[in-house]
């Protein structure tokens, strides 16, 4: 056992608070909902960035490289100033959703670099231009382009010409559980000496100036002869159950600049402000000579040390500082082993990294597993402590529980009252989507498993809890509107964790995690049958469903055309839900017969949606056309008539997803589900045709419940594995290539509807126009489709080969196909042979500077045909399930796959001990 793992232990067994302290800060505080107090609900340009140094956050902090404490009380982060840039770099900037030709988008370059699970090593590197940063020129620019055009990029305005930046890097050490020591490295990569103004922040999250305020905190200046120090005191009761008082050393004396982290009234509303000392008192002090701005008593609730540098080209700086709770008195020399701290810990990080990567990964291809570390990285970095008080924040709005309704719904989350969120969260990226999303959560805790099984299971117990799951049952999808309806991916999840957990303790699982997730999950699919089944015929709805416009109408609003859609993703999610719960049935049947009902239950919901997709005989309003051999979206009319939407998107696709594998040992102890699942078939042949039962034996005896009997599986594959239509050189397109050229037309009442093939950004504007599922590759489904093709092969065997790919007569295993498709998914990021990473395209700069070039970058999606990364740039969120597929292309063989219990014996290969 490693040192972190021992750390994790000892988190788990002990209560040391090892995770008191991490990267929980946002990236991006203002312009989110939270924060919302116009009365049309417009979150963007109520709290803008321009604001965002003067006025002080009800709900949360944001801030650059930063960490706080679990319930950010006390917050510490990096403030730059080059000289030159009109106002101190606190936050990363970045386009509102109006003023980016695709949405909203982040203009920074940062990277995570490094973190273990209990945050005892981190690193972090933000490049920090040494000429005025270009604010106006990125707004205007990009508010010109048009959806057909490329977004402008920070390096296209040529703030990074000649080099002229710094590199500054972040490092975090933990002494011990709340002793937090921190390297602040300053690299001027640019041709000649340039100054920089560093300012490391310590500051109080403001809960003093509200309706429900607390006693107002108080940091510091202590005399010190020898250095810089400031005491960190909370004086309310409250919050000191939280945090105790903490002491902030510097390498030496430094000036210390005090102000007040609360809003400076006079610049925002032309209203005199309380005290003299606000939250840009820092800034204006520093770039507009107001001497008087910062408080000469030295303390306040925000505080900087001022560090002047001037730093010669080619040259590093280093400024040490240290966050404990460690008196003076009790301290000693602060400084005193501080460089072989940072050693120790990042060796043990090292050692961390080399237990769970693959060793066939480490032999063969460093690149590879440099990957899957900084994957993991990038997703221990982006947890973010969110604190959602919905009652409070609705009376704030003037809404109660008791409003009319219609009052109720004019405002966002108004039927979310009993919501109360107060925890860390793992967020898909911390300046695009600084806010749970409750299937993107499901995805991050497949990898995040990889490295701390335990905040993977407290993540997905936290969607089930009774302050955040509705008391009708439905799961919040994100803070935008908590009422928006997101795939039902959580059973899956969980399933996984429990077993990865179980092959962790030899064989032995967490069965009251599991037993509490499935009580909840049992309220969640009810709420789905009671409210997305439309006719009670197990033929689903739901709206969006997390894929944005892949449809040729916007799914979450009314039709032009009137009726409604049945949706063969909806429908396939539901499978896949039901065959999910099955399978957690089966496991808690094992310890409790009574589970065995259940059992059954899910049985036979999976087989009246699976027939519902596919009925006996040939039909025009179901979702499988036998003609074109895929599944559709089915219109149903208001006139009573129904038409397939023959758009060949991953709606199609999805359906392959839903198979559950069942060792027959299992089966074998459930005689009761064996006697109910034969009467089951003779009461209802009619559902037995189209699909593949668990009647049929495969390899090892084990027994497949799927969608897809053989004839319509290699059909689909067919389809899916043909690189003219869904399979790109870096994995499963979201929408076939066979729409560019022919796209889907729809004509109705003198407009027309259409779908074309669109690889890279999305040229509408439906969905905020920042996500397109027209094309480009999505690593969450992707990473299902692998798993689906493993199990399938686990049941079919080598006997079983498809055409890989189709029309190039090489036949492959389906295990082969799932080899080849991780291979694309790693592709996209690797170097190849000509040692660029296509997730950067054409950026000549990350392709072949040396201080760019092994930089990685998690992006939301990928162009389908050269797989340059789109959308949001850091959200290793879902897309950090390449780890896991990583881990899979180290571990997982053909000859684990075809022996006994195929899936416990993967997953043992894959998570080890």
């Amino acid at each position: 056992m490693t040192v972190e793992q021992i750390r994790l232990q000892e988190a788990r067994e002990r209560n040391i608070p090892w995770k008191k302290w991490g990267p929980y800060l946002s990236e991006r505080q203002w312009g989110t909902v939270r924060e919302d107090y116009s009365p049309n609900g417009d979150a963007w340009n109520y709290f803008t960035h321009d604001q965002a140094r003067s006025r002080a956050y009800r709900w949360g902090e944001d801030g650059l490289g930063g960490i706080s404490d679990d319930h950010q009380v006390l917050c510490f982060a990096l403030a730059l100033w080059n000289g030159s840039d009109p106002i101190l770099k606190e936050r990363l900037f970045g386009l509102t959703n109006s003023e980016g030709n695709h949405g909203e988008d982040v203009k920074e370059y940062y990277f995570y670099l490094d973190s273990t699970p209990t945050h005892s090593y981190m690193k972090y590197l933000y490049k920090y231009p040494q000429a005025a940063y270009p604010y106006e020129d990125l707004i205007k620019t990009n508010r010109h382009r048009s959806r057909n055009e490329l977004e402008y990029e920070l390096l296209d305005t040529g703030i990074f010409d000649e080099d002229r930046y710094f590199d500054v890097f972040v490092e975090y050490a933990k002494g011990d559980a709340e002793d937090i020591l921190i390297k602040i490295s300053v690299a001027n990569r640019g041709p000649e000496a340039a100054p920089l103004h560093l300012l490391p922040t310590l500051w109080f999250r403001n809960t003093w100036s509200w309706s429900d305020a607390s006693s107002k905190p108080v940091l510091q200046k202590l005399e010190n002869a020898e250095r810089s120090i400031v005491h960190a005191h909370h004086t309310d009761p409250f919050f000191h159950e939280f945090l105790d008082d903490y002491y902030l050393y510097c390498d030496g004396n430094v000036p210390l600049l005090f102000t007040e982290n609360e809003s400076n009234k006079t610049r925002l509303f032309a209203e005199a402000n309380a005290s003299p000392y606000v939250k840009d008192g820092i800034n204006n002090y520093l770039l507009h000579g107001q001497l008087d701005a910062v408080n000469p008593a030295q303390t306040g609730t925000k505080v900087s040390p001022h560090y002047h540098l001037t730093v010669s080209a080619g040259e590093t700086q280093v400024v040490r500082l240290r966050l404990t709770r460690s008196a003076p008195a009790q301290m000693g020399n602060p400084f005193a082993g501080f460089d072989g701290m940072f050693q120790t810990r990042l060796q043990q990080a090292n050692a961390f990294y080399d237990e769970i990567t693959p060793a066939l990964i480490k032999a063969t291809d460093p690149d590879r597993a440099n990957l899957m570390r900084q994957a993991l990285a990038g997703m221990l970095w982006s947890k973010q402590y969110f604190y959602y008080d919905v009652d409070k924040w609705l009376e704030e709005h003037d809404v109660t529980p008791w409003s009319g309704s219609e009052q109720r719904h004019r405002i966002r989350n108004g039927d979310w009252y009993h919501a109360y969120c107060d925890d860390i969260i793992s967020m898909p990226d911390k300046w695009e989507y600084p806010w749970f999303a409750a299937w993107d959560l499901a995805f991050h805790m497949l990898p995040l498993s990889i490295v701390d099984s335990d905040f993977a299971k407290s993540q997905l117990d936290l969607m089930l809890r009774n302050d955040y799951l509705h008391p009708n049952g439905q799961i919040p999808a994100y803070e935008w509107n908590f009422g928006d309806v997101n795939p039902p991916v959580h059973a899956f999840a969980t399933m996984q964790i429990y077993l990865m957990d179980k092959a962790r303790n030899d064989g032995k699982g967490d069965i009251d995690f599991l037993k509490y997730a499935f009580s909840k999950l049992l309220v969640n699919f009810t709420w789905w049958i009671n409210r997305k089944d439309r006719n009670g015929n197990n033929v689903f709805e739901g709206g969006f469903l997390g894929l944005d416009n892949i449809g040729v109408f916007d799914r979450s609003s009314p039709l032009p055309t009137g009726g409604y859609l049945e949706q063969a993703d909806g429908t396939a999610w539901m499978i896949f839900f039901s065959q999910q719960m099955l399978r957690i049935a089966v496991e808690l049947a094992v310890h409790d017969t009574l589970y065995e009902e259940f059992v059954s239950k899910f049985f036979e919901h999976t087989m009246w949606i699976a027939g519902a997709m596919d009925r006996l005989g040939k039909h025009q309003d179901e979702m499988w056309d036998e003609e074109d051999g895929f599944f559709y979206d089915v219109l149903r009319l208001p006139d009573g008539t129904a038409m397939r939407l023959k758009v060949r998107s991953m709606v199609g696709l999805l359906p392959l997803a839903a198979v559950a594998l069942f060792e027959e040992a299992e089966l074998k102890n459930l005689p009761n589900f064996i006697q109910r699942t034969q009467a089951f078939y003779r009461r209802h042949p009619e559902l037995l045709t189209n699909m593949h039962l668990p009647s049929q034996p495969g390899l090892a005896g084990r027994r497949m419940l799927s969608v897809f009997n053989e004839q319509k599986l290699r059909r689909v594959l067919a389809k899916m594995l043909d690189e003219n239509e869904f399979f790109s050189p870096y994995g499963i397109r979201s929408l076939s290539r066979y729409h560019q050229e022919h796209p889907f037309v729809f004509h109705h009442a003198g407009q027309e509807f259409r779908v074309d093939y669109l690889p890279g950004d999305s040229n509408t504007g439906m969905f905020g126009g920042n996500s397109n599922w027209r094309g480009p590759v999505w690593m969450p489904v992707n990473y299902l489709l692998n798993v689906a093709l493993i199990r399938l092969h686990a049941y079919y065997g080598d006997a079983f080969t498809v055409e890989c790919p189709t029309g190039s007569g090489q036949y492959m295993t389906l295990f082969e196909v799932a080899q080849e498709l991780s291979k694309r998914l790693t592709n996209i990021f690797l170097r190849n042979g000509n040692g660029h990473r296509p997730v950067y395209g054409g950026s000549e700069k990350f392709q072949t500077d040396p201080y760019w070039k092994d930089l990685v970058l998690f992006y939301e999606y990928f162009h389908g045909d050269n797989g340059a990364g789109i959308g949001a740039s850091h959200q290793t969120g879902w897309t950090g399930c390449i780890a896991r597929i990583i881990q899979g292309m180290g571990d997982v063989t053909n000859e684990v796959l075809i022996g006994a219990d195929a899936e416990m014996a993967t997953i043992k290969k894959t998570v080890g001990k």
